[in-house]
């Protein structure tokens, strides 16, 4: 009896082989043949079946045989898109742009060149990443924009840049606040000043204000002390202009005291400057080398190292 139900299961794992077996070669036999007529077909067959992997597999072996005649156009157009529905943006973005390119007359061109640029968009890592493709896809969907000013999808593509710019400055406030951690102070004023100047509208404003006058502060606080009060001095005007800019931030009663910290550095430096002219002692320790050649880190036992 067990043998017989051996016997049965194993004819029907052999029919079950078969069977799979004599469908893949079928698919390899077309996608091998010459028949490029009925091959075209199965490809549209598989793609509007949503076989993307079947589709594009032989929609590869026919673009280059259907090369200058009628049909090329529609093939490369499925071709593409083949690319972009297995989400392999990069070889996507590429068609798409090809084909707008090679067929700048054809009705599909306009969203040809509109897809080319959102696979770019759609390849735009996280803020945290290099934002290379994030600045090429604000590019291609501006040129798009540039092409095509009447298109319906303008309103889309102006969504996309904007998206992609407040990604851009998001990396840019991050970056900019990574230097005031790390304690590289100058870096941090520079950083967060260029920001501003980059994005004017930002949402950060004011946050990147306060936090200029606390980097410029700390800047100073650990500057040589010949450099101390000109550097106290630029954290003393940025509070004060923080102060008059937004009377009621948050951030007001830290700003005030920056601004004091700031007034009293400029004044117990400039006391011991003064004190340097008739003390030798002292000036020999202010005109000491400084040995330190970047930002010290917030570590016990450092806090009293100067940067020049």
């Amino acid at each position: 009896m067990f043998k017989k139900q051996l016997t049965l299961l194993t004819s029907v794992l052999a029919i079950i082989i078969i069977t799979l077996g004599s469908c893949k070669s079928k698919f390899e036999k077309l996608k091998a043949s010459n028949d490029n007529a009925k091959k075209y077909q199965a490809a549209l067959k598989y793609y509007n079946k949503k076989d993307y992997t079947k589709a594009l597999d032989l929609f590869e072996t026919l673009v280059q045989r259907y090369r200058g005649q009628t049909q090329a156009e529609d093939l490369y157009y499925y071709y593409a898109y083949a690319n972009y529905k297995l989400r392999d943006y990069t070889s996507a973005r590429y068609h798409f742009k090809t084909f707008a390119e090679t067929y700048p007359s054809s009705a599909r061109a306009e969203e040809c060149r509109f897809m080319a640029a959102y696979c770019y968009y759609l390849d735009s890592p996280i803020f945290s990443l290099d934002q290379e493709n994030t600045s090429k896809a604000i590019e291609s969907l501006q040129l798009f924009i540039n092409l095509y000013p009447k298109s319906d999808r303008v309103a889309e593509a102006s969504k996309l840049i904007q998206n992609l710019r407040d990604k851009l400055e998001q990396k840019a406030y991050a970056n900019a606040k990574l230097y005031l951690t790390i304690s590289d102070y100058q870096a941090a004023v520079i950083a967060f000043g260029n920001m501003l100047r980059d994005y004017p509208d930002t949402k950060y404003a004011e946050e990147i204000d306060f936090l200029t006058i606390k980097a410029q502060y700390e800047y100073a606080d650990h500057s040589r002390e010949y450099l101390q009060a000109v550097r106290y001095g630029q954290s003393l005007s940025y509070a004060q202009q923080f102060i008059e800019k937004y009377p009621t931030s948050k951030y007001l009663k830290d700003a005030n005291g920056f601004k004091k910290l700031s007034e009293n550095g400029i004044a117990e430096t400039k006391k011991l400057l003064a004190e340097a002219q008739t003390n030798e002692r002292i000036a020999r320790k202010i005109a000491k080398k400084d040995t330190v050649t970047s930002q010290p880190p917030s570590e016990k036992g450092n806090v009293d190292k100067k940067i020049p």
